[in-house]
């Protein structure tokens, strides 16, 4: 028997941060950034929410609500990505006190390298990804059947949930 190893399989957490890049997009997010870092840790996604002041810019098969505000608004969203029969509750429990304070301090340093984003109201946005290995045979890349899903490289992803500001 072979031994494989890690890198022969696809790393179901940037998928589905591939996914949630790609919902939001759909949503009418602009994505700035992804997996930014600096010394306290990383974000997965940093997205401007644009003016809904035009609701036709945004689809109407959303599956989760796009607030009403002519605003834009920065989201820091952390995206975990867990397979059935997790331990962490589809990875909430994994945005620990601790984790919500590292992304807190990593979000400021953002912003102050971004000053001219730093007026913009900010939250920190929680999707939940579900990822299940798919047992049919299929090319590497299969159309989304619908936002917030997406069959690749042998394995389903959906966006289970969108926490909007999950935590202040």
């Amino acid at each position: 028997m072979e031994n494989r190893r890690l890198s022969h399989y696809p790393n179901i957490g940037v998928l589905g941060e591939d996914l949630v890049a790609q919902w939001l997009h759909s949503q009418g997010f602009l994505i700035l950034h992804r997996r930014w870092r600096c010394r306290w840790g990383e974000i997965d996604i940093i997205a401007r929410q644009c003016s809904t002041g035009d609701k036709e810019a945004f689809p109407k098969s959303s599956q989760y609500p796009i607030p009403n505000s002519l605003e834009p608004v920065l989201a820091f969203v952390e995206v975990k990505t867990r397979s059935r029969g997790n331990w962490d509750a589809d990875g909430m429990l994994a945005i620990t006190a601790k984790k919500q304070a590292k992304l807190w301090r990593t979000a400021e340093l953002f912003l102050a390298d971004n000053p001219d984003l730093a007026n913009l109201s900010c939250r920190f946005d929680v999707a939940l990804v579900r990822c299940v290995r798919s047992l049919l045979s299929q090319p590497a890349s299969v159309a989304s059947p619908k936002p917030g899903e997406m069959t690749l490289l042998g394995y389903h992803l959906s966006v289970q949930d969108y926490i909007q500001s999950a935590f202040d």
